[in-house]
């Protein structure tokens, strides 16, 4: 049996709203998730929110509100969303949920016992807006801690500590492993330099001392004196967990994970179908959080090097190269853009218009601007005015048959053809003056290219391979004029032969955009009156069944109906 697809993404900070770039990492994730189900695949698509922490106390009491019902409005914010942008995800995590909570506390109290976790004090300058202890390599050339740290003060803290450092060798053994294996651990490519030279600088003393003691250790816990808003330390009812064996460990916990067993053999089945996943992550919170204390966690538990996960890192969205941010108020709300424009609009620019890793900038006009031409005048126009020819021409059917050489009639030679499909399977020969542009060859070889972009995750690229079969097929209707067609009657099997190819293309069309664009796929199944008993539900489509022939002579299509309204401003 197939093990289980496993994807998750970073869970969401429950302090603010959700922002473009929450919905471009969950809508990627979904992409993903849709494109293995599309494939024949079992997956499991977890994603949540991360709902402790000293901001979310700090902001709940400004409201005046207790914590448990701060994060709960933020966290329904989050789910809606989700919902508007049809996020089809398994499984929610929520960092106060009681399951993640007996994790949590599992792993540190193994941790503890077997000598890992450890308590020291830290002397220094602590920044409260950042919640971190500070070096000297924070101050500025003025020699002073800059206004992006807020507030400093100086303070004493005895905290528990996480050996960290003595792991150093391990990882930078591991990420090199993995990269000779040609299975990176962090996606793409070109982020395992960055990630290795971070991990080299573990136990560099002058680098900031976010969470970090003498020896780059990591800082667990705050004392509950000033956090309340935390998972209990199983050992020290005195202090609470901070951040990282709660917000990373529910990757795991959600996903039946049992800390007292130290084997992954041990694990339930469940456990083990699902594990290792693939992290869908910014890459802001590769270094340090997923790239280096993650794996570092991982293996002082147990886990194995082939039971680690890999990391796909995704680029930021920006507004005219800056990133985005509340203080410079260039935030792009994704609720506000579902209103103007629609969510399927939203989610084929968000998944068009930025290369896999890297950063692009944010703009509405060109969201609009792909919208109208690649859907409403490309693929829109291209179902149209098909359905429309096959109604005006031949009563909405659909005919394979098409061309029937007559005794005696000159053969037509292969270099000035392309091929139709009888219902028999057998090709025949379609005259053509333009020679068509080899349409049938390019359905037939497209889905492979889309394959192996997808599997690469260039959901970019996938999506270029839909559009240029589009793109062709209207070409196609501009060669051959089917309205000229119509009016002679020697003509009428090739106009049939060639409304056959451009509804076939349209069927195949709709299944390869079906993981980014599901209710487009929908709406071109419907139209096509195609596998009307799965109406609506995601097994209608199969990666299996993009390829040519599939719908079958006499095969009966809909009315059209607008599928991409332009959209006018």
């Amino acid at each position: 049996m197939a093990k289980t697809v496993f994807i998750t993404t970073a869970i969401d900070y429950t302090n603010s709203a959700p922002h473009i770039g929450h919905a471009y990492e969950k809508i990627l994730a979904d992409v993903i998730a849709r494109y293995h189900r599309l494939k024949g695949e079992s997956v499991f698509f977890l994603t949540g929110v991360d709902q402790h922490g000293q901001k979310v106390q700090q902001s709940a009491e400004r409201e005046g509100v207790p914590p448990e019902q701060f994060v709960a409005g933020v966290t329904e914010q989050f789910i809606a969303l989700w919902d508007k942008l049809d996020v089809r995800y398994d499984a929610w995590a929520a960092t106060t949920d009681p399951l993640h909570k007996k994790c949590v506390q599992g792993m540190l109290q193994r941790l503890f016992d077997e000598g890992k976790i450890y308590k020291d004090k830290q002397v220094g300058f602590y920044s409260v807006r950042q919640e971190q202890f500070l070096t000297d390599k924070d101050r500025n050339e003025a020699g002073e801690f800059g206004p992006e740290w807020g507030e400093v003060e100086q303070r004493e803290e005895e905290n528990y500590y996480f050996k960290l450092a003595e792991h150093k060798q391990w990882l930078l053994d591991f990420i090199d492993a993995r990269s000779k294996a040609n299975n990176p651990f962090v996606v793409p490519d070109f982020r395992v330099a960055e990630l290795r030279n971070a991990v080299e600088k573990i136990g560099d003393d002058s680098q900031s001392g976010s969470d970090r003691q003498s020896g780059s250790d990591l800082c667990i816990s705050r004392p509950k004196s000033r956090l309340s808003w935390g998972i209990e330390l199983p050992f020290d009812s005195d202090y609470v967990n901070y951040v990282w064996f709660d917000a990373l460990t529910n990757y795991i916990s959600f996903i039946g994970y049992d800390p007292t067993r130290s084997t992954i053999s041990d694990q339930s089945a469940a456990f083990r179908d699902k594990w290792p996943a693939l992290h869908v992550i910014g890459k802001d919170i590769m270094v340090p959080a997923h790239g280096i204390y993650w794996p570092i966690m991982l293996h002082a538990l147990g886990f194995p090097d082939d039971q680690l996960p890999t990391l796909l890192v995704h680029g930021w969205w920006n507004i005219s190269g800056a990133k985005m941010s509340k203080s410079l108020g260039n935030v792009v709300d994704p609720d506000l853009l579902i209103e103007k424009y629609g969510a399927e609009a939203l989610r084929y620019y968000l998944m068009s218009d930025i290369g896999m890793g890297k950063d692009a900038d944010f703009s509405e006009e060109r969201l609009v601007e792909r919208y109208n031409s690649e859907l409403a005048n490309s693929l829109g126009n291209l179902l149209n005015r098909t359905l429309s020819m096959a109604s005006k021409y031949a009563a909405s059917q659909l005919w394979t048959t098409a061309i029937r050489l007559n005794e005696g009639s000159k053969q037509i030679p292969a270099s000035e053809s392309i091929h139709v499909m009888t219902s028999p399977g057998q090709p025949v020969s379609l005259p053509s003056d333009s020679k068509e542009l080899g349409l049938r060859d390019l359905i037939e070889n497209l889905p492979k290219i889309y394959v192996a972009a997808m599997d690469s995750f260039l959901v970019s690229l996938g999506l270029v391979l839909p559009e240029e079969i589009s793109a062709h097929c209207n070409r196609l209707v501009e060669k051959t004029a089917p309205w000229k067609l119509a009016k002679d009657p020697g003509q009428i099997d090739r106009l049939h032969a060639i409304v056959y190819h451009l509804a076939e293309s349209l069927r195949i069309i709709a299944i390869l955009i079906s993981a980014v664009l599901p209710n487009a796929a929908h709406g071109i199944f419907d139209q096509l009156n195609w596998k009307m008993e799965l109406s609506g539900k995601e097994e209608r489509f199969r990666l299996e069944d993009a390829k040519w022939g599939g719908l079958p002579d006499r095969h009966v299509v809909g009315k059209p109906v607008p599928l991409f309204p332009r959209i006018e401003r």
